[in-house]
């Protein structure tokens, strides 16, 4: 490929990008309009905004309805409106981590310790809850670790398991239950007791003790629970694991997430 051409491919890739940016940043603002009338904002071509509508509406991030009709019901269909989704308005950002930090904050200060830790174990019960007969339908903890990966991935937190061995051959130590997503993961870099409660929640579900190897609050890629082969049974140590942020783990199965 020419050198022009390769250096042209990153230029026209931005441009692509920050025409879209520009498209869903006028339905923000000024939404729901036709496509005719976002061209003629932005002084491009209504091929080209259909263009850009188009993979919007392919990523979830718009979505269209009929415009009503004003006066005589003419021939054809009514004129089509693009407006953003909840999806497309989060490209530009939201103020909730900080509201909902703020609003702990202030819990602790004013209510002491024992309400913010009051506050996680019932935020944490309403989550799972609804999911407690599923989860507790086997004695087998592997079997619930699986279950309760299933609820929390309904839940939106894109959740999964492994089985995880010894260094013996042939020998189960347990499972590994990774969380790949957490919604409140910035609340939680400064309130742990939002992971702890979720840990403390998951032993009781899984009826055996857990121990958390990595969260994502604390710079990991993922929330790393170790779930034991058999209820009672410890967690098995093995290869210290250097994780983002600095930290070190012991992490079953040399550290490799679900």
């Amino acid at each position: 490929m020419p050198r022009a051409l390769i250096n042209a491919v990153p230029s026209q890739v931005s441009a692509e990008g920050k025409t879209r940016n520009e498209v869903a940043r006028l339905l923000l603002e000024q939404g729901p309009m036709t496509a005719v009338v976002v061209a003629e904002q932005l002084g491009i071509s209504p091929a080209a905004v259909r263009r850009h509508l188009d993979a919007l509406l392919a990523d979830g991030e718009a979505e269209t309805r009929d415009a009503s009709r004003r006066g005589p019901r003419g021939r054809g269909r009514p004129a089509k409106l693009f407006l953003l989704t909840e999806s497309g308005r989060a490209r530009f950002g939201h103020a909730y981590d900080d509201l909902a930090v703020s609003a702990i904050r202030f819990l602790a200060e004013h209510a002491g310790e024992d309400a913010v830790r009051a506050f996680a174990e019932q935020r944490i019960e309403k989550l799972v809850g609804p999911h407690r007969s599923a989860i507790t339908g086997s004695s087998d903890p592997a079997a619930r670790a699986e279950a309760l990966a299933t609820a929390l991935s309904r839940e939106g937190y894109a959740a999964s398991t492994r089985q995880v061995g010894a260094p013996t051959p042939g020998q189960t130590v347990g499972a590994q239950l990774c969380q790949h997503h957490c919604p409140v993961a910035h609340v939680a870099a400064e309130f742990p007791q939002l992971c702890e409660a979720e840990t403390e929640a998951f032993a009781k579900l899984l009826g055996t003790h857990v121990q958390r190897l990595a969260t994502i609050a604390r710079g990991d890629s993922a929330c790393t629970t170790h779930v034991p082969a058999s209820a009672g049974q410890p967690a098995h140590p093995e290869p210290v694991s250097t994780v983002p942020s600095g930290r070190t783990a012991r992490i079953p199965n040399g550290g490799k997430p679900a």
